[in-house]
Formats: C-alpha cells, structure tokens, sequence
C-alpha cells in the first residue's frame, strides 16, 4: 500500500511538472511574439522619425539650470544647445554644413540610445533582401555609395554612366520624352552589386529620416547636386481635379488612387545640362509633404510670408541657388523651382567648346575688353546668366562693378573676392527702378543687369547706358535682334520717357552695341547661335537749296515739292539702324562672318591696354584684313610690374 502511494505521488508530481513546464514555455513564446512584433514595430521609419523629433526637442528645450550642472559644463552645454538651434535653423535653407551636423547627431541617437544594430536595422529598409527594395530605396542607396566616391557629382557621374539623359519611350506615351523610370533604377541597381556595411545601412535611413524631417523630402540628397536645377509639382493631376473626376469618372479616379495616373505629388524633376527630366520613380507620396517642401524651401533670409494674397515668391538659398515658390490659388498647385549655377565652371573655355570655339572665345573676350554696350539674350534656360558670369572675367579689374538682379544669382564675389563688387536686388520695398538709381551714386564703372525684365528697368538701363557708366552688360528674352530693339523701344514708350517711336528707338540703337543670342535646341544642347552687330544709320541732311536757283514759280515749287518728299519719307520710313552678324553657328561649328565696323574696331581699341590691342589687331588681321585705324589711345608709358604681367598673358 505504501509503495502504491508512493507511486501515485510520483505520477502527480511529474504530471505536474509537465503542467509547469508546458505553462512555462507557452508563456515564453507568447513574451518571444509580443517582443518580436513590438520590435518590427519600434524598428520602422514612421517611429525612429518621431523618436528622433521627440528627443531633438527635449535636448532643444531643456532648462540647463535645473540640472545643477558645474559653471564650465553649463557654458559648454548651453554653446551645444545653441549650436544645435542654429543648425536646426540652417538646414532648412539649404546649409550643408548644418545638415551634416544635424545627421552627425541623428546618427548618434539612433546607434547609441535608440538601440538600432545589425539585427534589426533592416526593419526598417529591407536592405538584405533587394526584391522587397523600392526604386526609391535602390536610388537613394545608389546616390549614397556615389556620393562616397564623387561627392556632389554623384547624380552626373550615374546618369553619365548609365546614359540616362536620353529621349526615350516609356508605356502610355506616344512620343519620346527625357524620363529616368523605375524599370531602369532596378537594372542598374542590380548591375551594381552594391555591398553595405552596417554604417552605410544607418547613413542610409538617417537621410530617409532627416529628409522627411528637416530637409526636402525626395528631393534632399538631389538638391544639393551639382545640377542645373529640380522643380516639383510641375506635371500630373492636381488634387482640385480629383474631385472633379470623382463625379464624372469613377474608373479614372480608381486609377489615380491606385497611383497608375501620377498626382501632382507625384512630380520631380531635374534639369540637367539643358535637358529637364522626369524621375518617374521618385514621388513626395502625398500633397501635405509637397505643401511642406513648397513652404519651408524658399524661407532663407525672411523673404515674407507666401500666403493666398501673395501666391508667389522669389528668393535664393544658403548656396546662392535661385528658388521660385507658387501655390493655390496663384497656380493650380503647390510647385517650386530651384536654379542652380556653378560659379566654379563660369568661364568662356568651358561653356563654348564646339569647333571654331577659339574665335568666339576671343571674340567675347574683346567685346568686353573694349567695354562695348552688349545684350545677351536667348529663351530660359538656354544659359544666359551663366554666359554672364563667364564674360565679367574679362572685365578690367580697374573697373568697379555695380550689379542689379531680381533675385541674386551672380555671386560674384564668390568668385572675384578681391574686386569692387556690390550687387543691388529688388525688395517688396525697393523696386528695381530705384536700385538702379541708388547705383548711380556708388562710382561704379560697368552696369550689370541680371535680367531686363520690367518695362522701368529697361527705359533706366539705356538711359544708364548714356550717361551713367562706362559699358553694361544685361539679359534679355529677345529671340531676334529686331525683337530686342522693338522690346526696348516699347519699354520706353510705356514708362513715358519718350513719347514718338522714332525718337525712342534712336536712343536705343545708339546706345546698343552687341547682341549675344544663345539657344537651346530640342535635345538640350546649348550654343552661342549669332553675336550681332547694331550699326545706326546716319541721318544725312539730303535736303537742298535749288529753288533758288529757279527763275520761275513752277520750278521753286518743284524744287520745294523735292525736299518736301524726302521729309515725309524720313518721317515716315526712316531706317534707324542696321544689323548684321560677326558670328554665326554654321553646320555645327562657329565662323566668323562679317567685319566690326572700323567705328567700333576703333573704340573697343581705345578701351583696351596695350597687351590686349596688339592680341586684338592680329584677330581682326586675320579674320579681316587690315583695317583703318583711327586711335585716340592714350599709351600708359608706366610698364606693368612683372606680376601684373604674368596676369593679364594669363586672363588672354
């Protein structure tokens, strides 16, 4: 009987431990599921986002002196507080310094509080398992490892490389059009073979983090490329039109749901060596993150609030880019566009490189020299102000230069730190007629117009061109030459400086020397098509006295009925000028056509120092001929000294 108990509580205890342990391990795997599903979820972009805004705020807003800290840690952390308030600041305008900084510290947060490792990184982009990569992860994972090797020629070198730049046909269109597509991000992708550490996968989502938080969205890492530009919100279906098509087509607004119709939201693109191209595969995924780049994008220096009443702004960047913002219900949906301009690649020698470029090079180069009136025009985009910025090179650094601009975009100072510069620009106070008459007063040699855009700015830039300055430089959307004077002519007439037309553009022939007019052709290349010559015609007195000589009524008044002709045809039909070409892009390649006149050959050399004459009379030798020359130069017997030498062979 006692063996039997013994048995029975034998068998209670081990059923009751298999209970135990059963619970034990049910319990355990229920923990393992909560914390795994828990941790797929604290592992996502959404909640490192907001962890990071929450923790950027606390160290922001925290009270120092509350802490009880020693007087040299307060005065460190308190330069560390305001250090990072400054660059929170600052990255909104597009300061790579402060986004660095801000990255630097997200990275920091994440690797050392947050506990983001090896394990659970690709939580949050698959990065070990590509075919659940979007186009946009597999691009911004391209743009990463480019940027490591060619910094900001990253973009440049991949669509090089790739042969991205180039008309194409993509599904649902008709015609070629310049896109880069989904399709050809995953191939290059995987022709890459692409390997990432664990700090490449954390740089990678610190980006994704900072762009959607600071920065400007999708478009971030692009914009600070060394590229012509990028706009957004320029093409697709606005979000005022969905509820229109929600009444009337149903199967259409399915589609636009589904993302098969792009949005407006859905709009990126660049501008890259003239050429604007769609990248289909990246997107601001919904309007309020459109909305959100539109208004942080344009807020460097306080240029005023972009509201419904003033629907537009323009303003520059950190980095001297040139921003355009619209909205609703200016235009029909938020879109901005930023222009950007490479000081560094701002010389002749780069910008003209087709063949015969030497002689347009040269040229240019004496037209400027000889501080000859010049207009460069051409339709946007074709390179007009870079082109400017190219030609102020050869301005004697004798000569102070005085600029106005609507927005600045020169920089020139960039560039010529040790000249006398100073750029004017137009204010919601300030109009560009009255900047240019503070000018005026600033004993400046050379007018630089970064655009005549207005009808004051174009009357005050021939009157300045009279009496004001030595020479001026200006652009201009003229497409022909007698568009440009017609233009300018028509300015005048407006502001009411001239009243008679013939009059009016008198003014302007005598005062317009050049005409550089460049163009951008269908496939995005860009060239100097003409540099035009403006000869004014001289108003001869053709009338005589001959009726004097009649002895009869009838022959006076034939001779009267002469000179009366030759009045009214005068009055009526006057040619006031003539133009013809000095150069002209031919069958691919520049060629000098005719002659400078021998008044202008006689100016520009009055203009020039003695180096730069004899460089200028063998060019016109020997495209040419000999020529009259009339000088009224006066020779500086004072040689240079032997660095200024040096310098001016250099410049030529």
């Amino acid at each position: 009987m006692n063996s039997t108990n013994v048995i029975l509580m034998i068998i209670v205890l081990v059923v009751t431990a298999v209970l135990i342990i059963y619970y034990i391990n049910k319990k355990k795997n229920q923990q393992i599921e909560e914390t795994t599903e828990k941790d797929d979820k604290t592992f996502t972009l959404e909640v490192m986002t907001e962890f990071v805004k929450k923790r950027l705020d606390e160290i922001t807003k925290i009270n120092l002196y509350d802490i009880g800290l020693s007087e040299e840690e307060l005065k460190r952390r308190k330069n560390k507080k305001y250090e990072l308030k400054k660059a929170l600041k600052g990255c909104t305008y597009g300061d790579v310094n402060d986004k660095k900084y801000i990255k630097e510290l997200i990275y920091d947060l994440l690797a050392k509080e947050y506990g983001v490792d090896e394990t659970n990184i690709s939580r949050a982009i698959s990065f070990d398992v590509p075919s659940l990569l979007t186009p946009a992860d597999k691009f911004d994972i391209l743009i990463y490892t480019y940027k490591k090797e060619f910094g900001y020629e990253a973009l440049t070198q991949l669509i090089k490389k790739y042969n991205l730049a180039v008309l194409k046909y993509v599904a649902g269109e008709t015609k070629p059009c310049y896109v880069i597509t989904s399709e050809e991000i995953n191939n290059i992708f995987e022709e890459e073979k692409i390997v990432l550490g664990f700090t490449d996968k954390l740089n990678i989502i610190v980006q994704r983090i900072y762009q959607h938080y600071k920065g400007y969205s999708s478009i971030d890492e692009i914009r600070d490329m060394n590229i012509d530009g990028v706009s957004g919100g320029v093409s697709g279906l606005p979000e005022s039109f969905l509820s229109q098509v929600a009444q009337t087509d149903g199967d259409y607004l399915g589609q636009v749901l589904e993302h098969k119709v792009p949005r407006a939201c859905d709009s990126i693109w660049i501008f890259f060596q003239g050429k604007s191209i769609r990248l289909e595969f990246l997107s601001f995924g919904t309007e309020s993150e459109l909305k959100r780049v539109c208004q942080n994008i344009y807020k460097y220096n306080n240029p005023g609030q972009l509201s419904d009443t003033n629907g537009y702004k323009i303003n520059e960047m950190k980095d001297g880019s040139r921003v355009v913002v619209v909205r609703p219900s200016f235009s029909e949906t938020w879109a901005f566009f930023v222009r950007k301009f490479d000081v560094k690649r701002a010389s002749l020698e780069q910008l003209i490189d087709l063949p015969g470029a030497d002689k347009a090079i040269s040229l240019m180069k004496f037209l400027v020299k000889g501080a000859r009136i010049i207009a460069i025009t051409g339709e946007q985009g074709s390179g007009k102000t870079t082109l400017l910025m190219a030609m102020i090179e050869n301005i004697y650094e004798t000569m102070n230069i005085r600029v106005q601009e609507t927005a600045f975009e020169l920089h020139l100072r960039k560039i010529y730190p040790t000249r006398n510069i100073l750029t004017f620009r137009e204010t919601d106070t300030i109009s560009g007629q009255e900047g240019l008459d503070v000018q005026k007063k600033t004993d400046g040699s050379v007018n630089i117009i970064g655009e005549v855009a207005t009808d004051p700015v174009a009357s005050w830039m021939i009157q300045a061109a009279q009496v004001a300055s030595k020479f001026t430089l200006f652009t201009h959307h003229a497409k022909t030459f007698p568009n440009l004077v017609t233009a300018l002519r028509n300015s005048m007439l407006r502001t009411g400086v001239f009243t008679n037309e013939k009059t009016a553009e008198e003014q302007v022939v005598q005062v317009l020397n050049f005409n550089v007019h460049l163009v951008k052709d269908f496939r995005g290349r860009r060239y100097v098509e003409r540099v035009t010559e403006c000869i004014p015609v001289e108003n001869k007195n053709e009338y005589t006295f001959d009726h004097r000589k009649e002895k009869t009524l009838e022959g006076k008044i034939e001779k009267f009925m002469d000179n009366a002709t030759r009045y009214f045809t005068k009055q009526t039909d006057k040619e006031l000028y003539q133009y013809r070409n000095i150069l002209e892009f031919i069958d691919g390649k520049y060629v000098i056509t005719n002659k400078i006149t021998d008044y202008n050959i006689n100016e520009m050399r009055n203009n020039m120092d003695d180096t730069d004459v004899e460089e200028f009379d063998r060019f016109v030798e020997e495209n040419w001929g000999k020529v009259n020359i009339k000088s009224n130069r006066i020779v500086d017997e004072q040689k240079p000294t032997e660095k200024r030498g040096r310098k001016t062979k250099a410049a030529n």
